[in-house]
């Protein structure tokens, strides 16, 4: 009892000097970036005493991708509605310079910014949030690393309102710490889902699910024990947010379902454990909001929906947001799937086979490294052995053009990945005036391939079966019902993914709300 008694009086010590120690701490660092927030408006030609920055956590800002896309489109909406609002992006870009990364913003999405009211903070320490710093616990390590990479954000300037618009959730208990200021999130894809719980569970081999653990009940339930914890903090850390938005309805309900998530050992274990002060004033968060992602389908919706080719074009995440990174070889694309689909397709349906009526499957994406190129090679191989590659082409780092010319030409647009959060790609196909066949899950099948105006306008499908027959169905149609879904098609992708609408959406989201008021 006497020992007890002491290790609880030894803890309660330590966890109060922790504490005091923490908050001496938060006081210089406030007191130091009174002065780094005046240099900065200073050097901006701003008035100190008007001025609120809003904090853009984006350690890949120069990526040029979909999520990038999110991020510069809604800044410039920002800059065009607060005059007052100075947006910092928190980038570990730094072999760039703030006039290349606007410059190229502009040549890749055609979005201006004002440089007077943007600016940037390079973070050096980039590396511990890279999965190959971590070739291990991988999740562990990386939101570890992005709290280390937060820990630098904030000691190098702290905004009045911080956006996570990347996914690192484990950051915001380090800015509520360290800041004391109101953290928000715009979500593209949960950290971890019940799905990976549900399929290390179920034992499942998956590509985050690899044969060694599947095939081990052992090691099943180590990973699975692994998940619960993270699932817990990560639960624990969306609700210290005070608002989040998410890209699509897959999001939003896997986000609100990690939001109410509970586990009564850890709930027990967390309440003799002083992480309550994890939690922030601010944190509010009990469900997710959507604002779908802008897709620039203006140059694409100009093309002619008729004279297309009998063409199944394929490829990998945000063509155009994306352009030449690309990754053909991504394996939870499953284009594997794709081709066994389209092996099923001349099978069932030797017509598709003869010359009057051939039809070719198009596979565009881009190849980093040797490992893509050796997955690239496998699909070539899995070609030959279902005999299918005579009607197969692989294009492979294609130049921008080369890829539009491919959208003006082909007819059907596939994709099957299991669970897509959103479907960037599948918006694309649609504003181009493909017909879409996409996977029965996700974004595809809640939000983007759904009836228009009671009528179709495209096809699921969830198996090599269900895909064959879809395609068949695509081909089928008659001319005048052909170019009716291609329109129609076309009309939901522009009307319901703009960047307009996104901005609209934007706008009318809470995020205004936890701006401290100027006079």
């Amino acid at each position: 009892m006497h020992l007890l008694t002491t290790s609880l009086l030894v803890w309660t010590i330590c966890s109060a000097s922790a504490w005091i120690l923490l908050r001496i701490y938060r006081a210089k660092l406030q007191t130091a970036n009174r002065t780094r927030r005046t240099d900065l408006l200073h050097k901006l030609g701003r008035n100190s005493d008007s001025q609120r920055l809003v904090g853009f956590f984006h350690p890949y800002c120069n990526a040029g991708g979909g999520g990038e896309r999110v991020l510069w489109t809604a800044i410039a909406a920002i800059q065009r509605t607060e005059p007052d609002i100075v947006s910092v992006v928190y980038s570990g870009d730094t072999d760039v310079t703030k006039e290349d990364i606007i410059s190229k913003v502009k040549a890749r999405f055609d979005i201006a910014l004002d440089p007077k009211a943007l600016d940037f903070v390079f973070l050096n320490s980039r590396k511990v949030v890279e999965d190959s710093t971590w070739k291990y616990f991988t999740l562990l390590g990386q939101s570890l690393g992005s709290m280390y990479l937060a820990w630098e954000a904030m000691s190098k300037l702290i905004p009045d309102l911080y956006i996570d618009t990347m996914g690192y959730a484990f950051t915001f208990h380090v800015v509520t710490l360290l800041a004391g200021i109101p953290v928000g999130a715009y979500v593209h894809y949960p950290t971890i889902s019940t799905n990976m719980l549900n399929r290390v569970k179920s034992r499942r081999k998956w590509h985050t699910n690899s044969d060694i653990i599947s095939s081990s009940t052992f090691l099943s339930q180590c990973k699975l024990l692994y998940y619960r914890i993270f699932m817990y903090y990560y639960a624990l850390s969306l609700r210290s947010a005070a608002f989040i938005m998410v890209n699509s309805s897959w999001t939003q309900n896997h986000v609100n379902a990690i939001l109410q998530h509970s586990d009564l050992l850890l709930d027990t274990l967390h309440r003799m454990i002083p992480f309550k002060m994890l939690g922030g004033r601010y944190g509010s968060a009990t469900s997710a909001q959507i604002v779908y992602p802008p897709c620039d389908t203006r140059e694409i919706s100009r093309f002619s929906l008729t004279g297309r080719e009998r063409i199944i074009l394929t490829w990998t995440k945000y063509f155009f947001t994306l352009t030449l990174r690309v990754i053909l070889s991504r394996p939870e694309k499953d284009h594997p799937t794709q081709l066994r689909a389209f092996s099923r397709l001349l099978k069932d349906h030797p017509q598709y086979s003869d010359s009057e009526h051939s039809v070719k499957l198009v596979l565009i994406g881009g190849s980093r490294n040797p490992d893509d190129e050796a997955r690239v090679q496998s699909l070539r191989s899995l070609a030959e052995e279902l005999g299918i590659q005579a009607h197969i082409e692989f294009i492979v780092n294609a130049p921008y053009p080369t890829m539009l010319s491919w959208l003006a030409r082909a007819s059907i647009g596939l994709s099957t990945m299991v669970d897509e959060h959103f479907g960037i790609n599948v918006v694309e196909f649609m504003a181009a005036g493909l017909i879409p066949v996409a996977h029965k899950s996700g974004g595809p099948l809640q939000d983007i391939v759904v009836p228009f105006n009671g009528q179709l306008t495209g096809y699921h499908a969830d198996s090599v079966e269900t895909f064959a027959e879809a395609l068949h169905t695509a081909l089928s149609l008659s001319s005048d019902e052909d170019i009716a879904m291609r329109q129609r098609a076309r009309t939901w992708a522009v009307q319901r993914f703009s960047e307009a609408e996104f901005e609209r959406s934007w706008n009318a989201s809470q995020w205004k709300s936890f701006l401290p008021v100027t006079e």
